[in-house]
């Protein structure tokens, strides 16, 4: 029996698209029905056991116990320089054929096969292989993955329907990632109304979650280039908010709200002296301190910082720089985040008809 399969796609980087494959394969195992999961090129890698796989087919397979080899779950990854040396006939390995071979492995004996692409649909194309190009030749219906707003989802999934119906590949529907539905409970309908004008179907919306937004206080410390003083730097512990610390220390304490990130230079004691005491009044308003320009507090308020066990983190880059990098962390699941992977279940669960869905694959 041939294994039904869907390619998901995205309009872009950090859509959603990892979020919507772990819980649409939750759904499909909860239902009883042998998965498999391919990701057919991958840019951000890991090597595991010696072998070079993307980190979604890594989550995956460790989040669901998956039997199949990694480099058929992952079976091309692009290090850096492999497109250039593709383009230059350095590189003459048929990776069509790779992919091909790669799926009806994972296939066989499955009832259910998700494949997720990389990024928007042309992703992939520098290789020859776009994630049109990769869904008309699995012969994979997509499902496109955008993220909340009005106009911009909208436009983006009506441009990527055009290039996957240029390559013949049927497009199910669309779903919409971080829809605020708490300040904005009519977005759906308009979201749905507004994709319909150009025949897609919404097929669901996964609500915003804070939890799955925001950067951990891990990512912080392995995205900076730092040195931690005080603290504890765990997954589970999410920045809520990010404030900037450039100005007098009591209007500072107005920006700040539940689980703030104060980024703020390490000569500036009388904003921690100040966090420190807005977290005495109110618990957790400030989860962490990041330090800038390499100015480390006396002793005295490093003593403070630590007795009260907030997370300090100094950085030699200016305040501007720091603020930046924060903004542009990727924040991508962890086989470890429990919490995390837990609600995106529940989340996607909640927003798809997974039993149509797979019905009409």
């Amino acid at each position: 029996m041939t294994a039904k399969r869907v390619f998901l796609a995205a309009t872009g980087q950090n859509r959603g698209k990892t979020t919507t494959s772990l819980g649409l394969l939750a759904a499909i195992r909860d239902r009883g029905l042998r998965l498999g999961f391919v990701k057919p090129v991958g840019q951000r890698y890991l090597v595991v056991e010696g072998t070079r796989a993307d980190e979604d087919a890594v989550l995956m397979r460790e989040v669901f116990a998956m039997p199949d080899a990694l480099n058929d779950m992952s079976p091309v990854t692009l290090p850096r320089r492999f497109t250039t040396d593709f383009i230059m006939g350095r590189i003459d390995d048929d990776l069509a054929a790779q992919v091909r071979g790669a799926y009806d492995r994972v296939a066989d004996g499955k009832d259910v096969v998700v494949i997720e692409g990389t990024g928007h649909a042309g992703v992939g194309a520098v290789v020859g292989l776009s994630n049109a190009t990769v869904a008309a030749m699995l012969g994979a219906p997509v499902i496109i993955v955008s993220e909340g707003g009005v106009g911009r989802p909208i436009d983006e999934i009506v441009l990527n329907c055009a290039l996957f119906a240029a390559k013949g590949v049927r497009v199910i529907g669309a779903v919409v990632n971080k829809v605020d539905v708490e300040s904005h409970p009519d977005l759906p309908a308009v979201l749905r109304r507004g994709l319909a004008r150009h025949d897609v179907e919404l097929l669901g919306y996964i609500p915003y979650s804070e939890l799955l937004a925001n950067p951990s206080l891990e990512l912080i410390v392995t995205h900076l280039d730092g040195e931690l003083l005080t603290g504890d730097a765990g997954a589970g512990r999410t920045v809520g908010w990010v404030a900037i610390g450039a100005m007098h220390a009591r209007h500072a304490m107005d920006r700040l709200r539940h689980r703030t990130l104060l980024i703020t230079p390490g000569d500036r004691e009388d904003l921690l002296i100040a966090a420190l005491a807005a977290n005495q009044s109110t618990p957790d308003r400030v989860i962490g301190v990041v330090l800038t320009g390499g100015f480390r507090p006396s002793g005295a308020v490093l003593t403070r910082l630590r007795t009260a066990d907030v997370f300090t983190y100094l950085v030699e880059t200016d305040t501007y720089r720091t603020a930046q990098a924060v903004e542009h962390i990727l924040v991508k699941t962890h086989p470890t985040e429990a919490q995390k992977i837990a609600t995106i279940i529940d989340l996607v669960g909640g927003s798809l008809d997974v039993d149509g869905l797979i019905a009409r694959l």
